[in-house]
């Protein structure tokens, strides 16, 4: 089913209300995601601590979203069995799991792929109670607010993980005292324990998120059966016009998003010459964009317009050869800034299309299961091929600019079909 002229209308006359209790959603999912982009930089960190190779970095993101795409037959299932609130909170425990392991010497790509086996199994969850609670007329506003918690976090992820691996906090009496337990994180053990807390608040907050009621149990439990249900909900979803199209905008959106979190560090460090500590706050340059551009697309973007959003993503990529030109921080912030917003502006709407196609096609938590796997699988490929640029020695700024040229033109590519479809 596509939207009409006759479905649009009432989106257009209707003023979306967000549903009760979304506020409780917000805090639990902003906790869970700050602790995540903080741990990031921790990593990052503790790699260099232990004398790894600047390629490794990447591969941390890789460990980490290894199991959205390896589980993705069964993490849709699973969120939609159970009260979504409960699995929230369970897999922020996974996620502690995997810090404590971190802090006792497990390696940190298996560590963070141990984090990364409850985040997987968290974001169907999420958005797939964001579904259920909101109106389709509410969905873009009630995107456009996850997507600001999602870039706040990476905001404030990437402020707090600088602070947490910088000479001030590892010369404090806490870390100090952390230190004191001799375990093979070192100094950075108390910057694990800092994050250990974090996601204890969002487990606690999201157990008491209310159940929305709605369930939907697969008939069959075994491998094989749930594998076959999973490929068919995945060739659906791609086959819609609607969905197949935004599918392809967020999995690329995806992908660039997680690589340039890498890109920008070792740029900054290459370029501007910055710490660690410093580059993680042009991350934050990002997410600041990020967070405008969602907002202006949830204030003035409705779902029958949000196809309009990739006109922002060809921007997007345009703008990436001008980033790897600039030599200043305080230049590079603002163009970072902009980075951010054109592509808040594109994902935001496209990602309420998706969801709003999913659930009608398949379930709340199997469309958002196939949206991870199909956006986390090009993640992977985007990481590997961004570690095999740096193990090569391909200068950063190459790198940017063949990245923003791909987004580009694969983005005008997709505008070209969707008007062919419709001519």
């Amino acid at each position: 089913m596509h939207l009409t002229s006759s479905d649009a209308a009432p989106l257009r006359a209707t003023r979306p209300t967000l549903p009760r209790g979304f506020g409780l959603v917000i805090g639990a999912q902003f906790a869970s995601a700050l602790a995540d982009n903080a741990l990031l930089i921790v990593a990052i960190a503790l790699l260099a601590q232990q004398g790894f190779a600047p390629w490794w970095a990447p591969l941390l993101k890789f460990g980490f979203m290894l199991a959205y795409v390896l589980l993705a037959p069964w993490v849709g299932p699973l969120a939609d069995a159970f009260a979504k609130g409960r699995v929230m909170a369970a897999m922020n425990v996974v996620k502690m799991l995997g810090l404590t392991l971190l802090a006792c010497g497990l390696h940190p790509v298996a560590a963070l792929a141990v984090v990364g086996l409850g985040a997987a199994a968290y974001a169907p969850a999420k958005y797939g109670l964001i579904t259920e609670m909101a109106e389709p007329a509410a969905l873009v506003k009630a995107n456009g607010w996850i997507e600001i918690s999602v870039v706040s976090a990476a905001l404030l992820g990437a402020v707090l993980g600088g602070a947490l691996v910088s000479p001030l906090w590892l010369g404090s009496g806490l870390a100090d005292s952390c230190d004191g337990l001799n375990l093979p994180a070192g100094k950075l053990t108390g910057s694990l324990a800092a994050l250990l807390v974090i996601y204890a608040v969002s487990s606690l907050l999201n157990a008491g998120i209310a159940d929305s009621g709605q369930r939907q149990r697969s008939a069959a439990h075994d491998p094989a059966t749930l594998l076959r249900e999973f490929r068919a909900a995945n060739q659906k979803l791609w086959r819609d016009r609607e969905g197949g199209l935004s599918l392809a905008a967020t999995t690329l959106f995806w992908s660039v998003g997680a690589t340039l979190q890498f890109a920008v560090l070792r740029w900054a460090g290459a370029a501007l010459a910055l710490p660690l500590s410093q580059a993680a706050y042009l991350q934050a340059a990002v997410a600041v964009g990020v967070i405008a551009g969602a907002a202006a697309a949830g204030r003035w973007l409705a779902l029958h317009q949000a196809r309009h959003g990739l006109w922002a993503g060809v921007v997007l990529g345009l703008l990436m050869p001008i980033v790897a030109q600039v030599s200043e921080v305080a230049t590079a912030a603002v163009v970072l800034a902009l980075v951010g917003a054109v592509g808040g502006a594109m994902v935001v709407p496209l990602n309420a299309l998706l969801q709003h196609r999913g659930a009608t096609l398949l379930s709340a938590g199997r469309s958002i299961a196939v949206q991870g796997f199909n956006e986390n699988l090009s993640v992977l490929g985007m990481l590997a091929a961004y570690a095999g640029c740096e193990a090569a020695g391909v200068p950063i700024g190459v790198t940017l600019s063949g990245l923003g040229v791909f987004v580009a033109v694969t983005i005008a590519a997709l505008i070209w079909m969707d008007s062919r479809r419709r001519a």
